[in-house]
């Protein structure tokens, strides 16, 4: 059981954290761009109140290259813009949100590459300034509707039909705030609310995610799915570092192939979800830990992840997998009862070595990045079990881990900008 320490109920930023919790550990069915895609050409067709004739669908350029290689799911094993923005038109549920595609029957997935094939789906790369933007526009007789999503997969910021504005909402000021909560993480309070927090506040959230993520990782190992990371992991290694790795893997490895599990995702991520997640839950399993610790445990993981994130932004060129593998193998020393100064060393030893790994797009091979970054997680955390650190004035790194986890976000965010650009062209070609 975890010795609690006394902790401040009046303190602002427990409350916050609970709230980032609740926000961010949502559940979705299938990668999240083209699940946001089909999201909004749901919402296009609930507003047409028909089947469009012709439907254009404008992207920027990281929704091109999360979306390009990966299943979409219940359409047997269609990929890209396409598929995702004719499933949501002909089935999608759009009050579901990233749920959207959950309701798709089998006698009806044929039905999606026939619309396909009719060539009604033209698909344009957006000049939005936008990292994160998606709109659809759809015409049904003499009925048009465009639907336009900002900034994060269920952000939909205007919708127009026959050419009047009939949505718009007025939260920006909202948006803004909510954006302000995240700049209170720091890594220092994260271990002390991981420590105090009355878990009735985030258990609900917390025990889905054990229990979405642990079910796609199974499946992953049992099942040949994606290029079988973690399968191949677990056939052939067989400590307990090795096994927390090829669970992490295994679900990304199931997910990205297009299976109809639901996850919890963190970031906007489901990979990311997994990755901070199931290595916890396993090497919980090995300790033999009771629930509560588990929980506690897992806030650390989720908030070190989301910490990281905050930075560097939803879509970058920097792979997510780093920021949740480095969480993983922070919730992990938790569980082992190092608090902040063994979490500190375990997340800058980690950066040090792999902030640099880049994210090309959804697609089989980021169940090979997750394995990579959870085992330089735990190498970071080996590193400070053994009095070996990484110091600050080394390449990135700088006193104090929340200034280090700082120049992650301005590295990724803005030293990696034009890295982006240049792998959507790389992409594209």
């Amino acid at each position: 059981m975890v010795k609690l320490k006394s902790m401040d109920k009046h303190n602002i930023k427990y409350d916050i954290y609970s709230q980032i919790i609740n926000s961010e550990l949502i559940v979705a069915l299938g990668c999240t761009e083209p699940i946001a895609i089909a999201f909004v050409a749901a919402k296009a067709r609930q507003v047409l109140n028909a089947v469009p004739q012709s439907v254009v669908v404008e992207v920027c350029g990281n929704i091109i290259k999360n979306t390009k290689s990966v299943v979409v799911p219940n359409t047997d094993g269609l990929k890209g813009i396409s598929s995702a923005a004719a499933a949501g038109i002909l089935f999608g549920d759009a009050d579901k949100k990233l749920e959207v595609l959950s309701a798709i029957k089998k006698e009806n997935k044929g039905e999606i590459k026939n619309f396909i094939d009719e060539g009604k789906i033209k698909v344009i790369a957006s000049e939005s300034p936008k990292i994160f933007y998606i709109n659809v526009y759809a015409k049904a007789g003499e009925r048009e509707v465009s639907v336009t999503l900002e900034d994060n997969h269920t952000n939909i910021t205007e919708i127009t039909l026959n050419g009047k504005t009939i949505f718009k909402p007025s939260n920006n000021q909202q948006l803004c705030e909510k954006d302000k909560l995240y700049s209170y993480l720091e890594v220092a309070d994260i271990v002390n609310y991981a420590d105090c927090v009355d878990l009735n506040n985030v258990s609900f959230a917390l025990n889905r995610q054990i229990e979405l993520n642990m079910a796609i990782s199974e499946e992953g190992l049992k099942n040949n799915w994606g290029a079988k990371i973690g399968k191949i992991i677990s056939e052939n290694n067989c400590d307990i570092n090795n096994k927390v790795i090829a669970a992490a893997a295994a679900g990304s490895d199931a997910r990205m192939s297009g299976c109809c599990m639901p996850v919890v995702i963190v970031s906007g991520s489901g990979n990311q979800g997994i990755t901070a997640s199931v290595p916890v839950i396993r090497y919980s399993q090995y300790l033999n830990s009771d629930r509560e610790t588990l929980l506690r445990a897992l806030l650390i993981s989720n908030l070190m992840t989301i910490h990281q994130k905050t930075g560097i932004g939803k879509l970058s060129a920097f792979c997510g997998a780093v920021s949740a593998g480095v969480g993983a193998a922070c919730g992990i020393a938790y569980l082992n009862g190092g608090r902040y100064d063994a979490i500190a060393h375990t997340a800058v030893n980690a950066l040090a070595i792999a902030s640099g790994i880049i994210c090309d797009g959804a697609k089989p091979s980021c169940a090979g990045k997750i394995a990579a970054s959870v085992f330089v997680g735990l190498l970071g955390y080996q590193m400070y079990l053994n009095g070996q650190e990484f110091l600050g004035g080394e390449g990135i790194i700088t006193k104090g881990v929340d200034k280090t986890i700082a120049n992650v976000g301005r590295l990724a965010k803005k030293g990696m900008k034009e890295t982006d650009k240049e792998i959507i062209k790389i992409m594209a070609e």
